[in-house]
């Protein structure tokens, strides 16, 4: 099997990264893809970075036994832990994740952003980095969301409990002026709609489609993009632990992003 034909391997600690996996679905339709949700240790956010890199690396050795080109780190968490890490074990395109910032402070000029995200990222030097090269002039809040991956874990992402966790996690902020939401964690795709609701007027912004883009441009440099057709790719998914209801989850959130985000999906 030549390079090209290998599949990308993604991985995150639970479902979140099934948005970035079916983001790449959606550009990349002629890319086999490989997803790894580690169940077993989720979540990540709330853990120590040892403990994260520990994780991460764990889940980078299942996916390279199984024959990867590329890998995406569909973590936030996992990113601002792992990733400079992981890029000096392997010797292949190495992509992470990092809250969308910059588009936030590019596409609204004035109004306050706020950056939902977990306790990890939010404290880990990378984010700081970004904070201070993007946020440094503007009303940045900065929302950490403890319990709401657990929540989606279970397969609530819509709903009254997922409606009651925003009000309540925004209950104490000056909501009035928020121009726009950065969602800093795969898995906060999923709540997008509700998001939406309490916030008809707010630009919600994520970092998918940036990454996404950013590992077909990379996949085209290295000439390493997929010549087949759509039927002939397949995607496959792993868990860490127990596979159910974890794996059915896996493909039921899939196909929730692709329908709403791909027409023909």
């Amino acid at each position: 099997m030549s390079n090209k034909s290998l599949p990308i391997g993604f991985f995150d600690s639970g479902l979140g990264g099934v948005s970035v996996l079916a983001e790449a679905a959606g550009i990349l339709p002629h890319e086999s893809l490989i997803y790894l949700g580690d169940n077993a240790h989720n979540p990540y956010g709330t853990k120590d970075v040892a403990d994260v890199k520990r994780y991460s690396l764990q889940a980078i050795d299942f996916l390279v036994h199984k024959g990867i080109k590329a890998l995406v780190v569909a973590c936030n968490t996992a990113t601002s832990a792992a990733i400079n890490d992981i890029r000096k074990i392997l010797d292949m395109p190495v992509i992470g994740m990092e809250p969308a910032l910059k588009p936030a402070v590019e596409k609204m000029d004035q109004g306050k952003i706020v950056v939902m995200a977990t306790p990890v990222t939010l404290r880990e030097k990378k984010f700081h980095t970004l904070l201070n090269q993007y946020g440094e002039n503007r009303d940045v809040t900065l929302l950490p969301c403890p319990g709401l991956v657990e929540l989606i874990e279970r397969g609530i992402y819509y709903g009254p409990l997922v409606q009651e966790y925003l009000r309540n996690v925004f209950g104490g902020m000056e909501t009035g002026n928020i121009s726009s939401v950065v969602l800093g964690c795969t898995h906060y795709l999923f709540i997008k709609k509700e998001l939406q609701k309490l916030f008809p007027l707010v630009e919600i912004i994520d970092g998918n489609q940036g990454t996404v883009k950013n590992l077909q441009r990379i996949l085209h440099e290295k000439d390493l993009l997929a010549d087949g057709k759509r039927k002939d790719r397949t995607i496959t998914y792993f868990s860490s632990g127990e596979p159910e209801p974890f794996l059915p989850l896996c493909k039921e959130l899939f196909q929730y992003y692709m329908k709403n985000n791909f027409k023909q999906a």
